[in-house]
This record gives C-alpha cells, structure tokens and sequence, in this order.
C-alpha cells in the first residue's frame, strides 16, 4: 500500500487548491524541487505531481518545475495535467517520468490511451476525477455525462497501469476519502486503484489497512501533509504495519 505526496504545481510553486478552484490556492513552496527531496528525506518511495496550470491549458505549463523535480528526487513520479498526446507522453518518459497521468484525453480519445498502452507498457495511467459521480475534464473545468465505472472499464484488459480517482467535492478541504466510492470503483475493474481527494488524518491512514482496502494501490496525500495533520513516519510505519494503531 503506497501512500503517494502530492506536489501540486501552479505558476511554478508547489499549492494546494480546494474543490479544484485554482483562486483558492495556497502556496506551500516556492521550490518543488526542494519539497521533493523533503518528502524523499520523510521515506516516501513515491511521488504525484501534477501541472495545474497544464491540465486548464491542455499543454504541458509547468515543465521546468517538473524537470527540476526529477533532478531532484531518486524516487518514481508519476505526472498528470496537460498530457494529451502520444509525443507529449513519449517527451515526458525519456524525460525520467515512471508514469504519465490521462485525464481528459481519456474521455475525449481512449483509443489514444489504449494505444499509449501498448507503446508505453505499465508507464500510462489514467486520472479519473469525478463530481457528482460523473467524470469532470479540463482541469475539472467541464463536467461530463459518464459515469466513473463506465470509463474505467472501457480501459479493462488495455494494460493501464493504475487508476488515480478523485472525488471533486473532498478535494483540499479534508473530510476524508470517499472509501465507498473508491472501493466500488476498485471492485468493479481489475485495474489498480489510487484514492485521492480529502484524505485527512491517520483515521484515513488506518482505513487503507482495512482488508477492503487492500485491493487499492494507494492513496494521495496533500494539505494534511503540508498542513501537518498527518506525521509522515506514523503514516508510513502504519502501512508497513510496524505499529498498532488502534483499529478504524
């Protein structure tokens, strides 16, 4: 179980936003980089980043951000924001990326993500942010008429790596993962899942240990790190079930 930080980047700075609105941001760090290999430094193994400025642009915005930060770590990152075509995709793995993030390209074009599949085995994957229960786009600008089940699982058997999804309305404002929602989307593929938005406190750290969790890669974490509500080696000794946390 993999407990991923989130490096959000808008203007070059590592933020944090609530419920997506890019005028709620708050700036966390002037230098991703240096949050980067602080997170590496807490015993994180992996990290998510993603191009805010890039997923409202639909091209890549924050690359000098991002490059500085896989200088800057030995650990995997995993990119979203702007990635919408196979030249992008192929730019940003020789770059260093592990994997790459399909948001919207996914809803307007699966075919291109089945194809980056195959060209790009277990480096794609594909980024499901949901309000309403139906998949938003555009840097969540748009809201769509799919439901989250329905687009995952035109991806079954196509080689994603992981499923990143995002319940809009917990987003930065810490109420707790959507469990439900995640666990139903977890059940309903094969595809590795990853919860993000609203995770919280170690209660949320806890409920990843739960045994219908544990067909869940992970899980991201942003403001309850930055913000210190959850301490990074309790976290990470919880996962690795190294301390006895008082059951959920």
């Amino acid at each position: 179980m993999i407990l991923f930080p989130a490096i959000d980047l808008k203007d070059g700075k590592c933020v944090r936003l609530k419920l997506g609105d890019m005028d709620t941001a708050t700036v966390y760090n002037d230098d991703p980089a240096d949050q980067a290999r602080a997170f590496e430094a807490q015993g994180f193994e992996w990290l998510h980043v993603v191009d805010l400025n890039g997923a409202f642009k639909g091209k890549s915005v924050n690359s000098a951000a991002v490059g500085a930060i896989l200088k800057a770590t030995k650990n995997p990152v995993q990119l979203g924001g702007g990635i919408r075509t196979l030249p992008q995709i192929e730019d940003w793995l020789d770059r260093g990326l592990a994997r790459v993030i399909l948001g919207t390209v996914a809803v307007r074009d699966p075919e291109l993500v089945k194809e980056a599949c195959r060209a790009f085995p277990g480096q794609v994957a594909v980024g499901i942010d949901a309000k309403g229960g139906k998949v938003a786009v555009e840097g969540w600008a748009e809201a769509s008429s799919l439901g989250v089940v329905e687009l995952a699982k035109k991806f079954e058997g196509a080689g994603v790596a992981a499923i990143i999804y995002t319940d809009i309305d917990r987003d930065g404002v810490l109420t707790g993962i959507n469990w439900d929602s995640t666990i139903d989307l977890a059940e309903a593929v094969s595809i590795p899942v990853i919860a993000s938005g609203g995770l919280a406190s170690i209660a949320d750290i806890v409920r990843m240990t739960m045994p219908d969790a544990a067909k869940l890669e992970g899980a991201i974490s942003g403001r309850a790190l930055y913000d210190g509500r959850i301490d990074p080696t309790e976290a990470l000794a919880i996962l690795k079930g190294k301390t006895k946390e008082a059951a959920w």
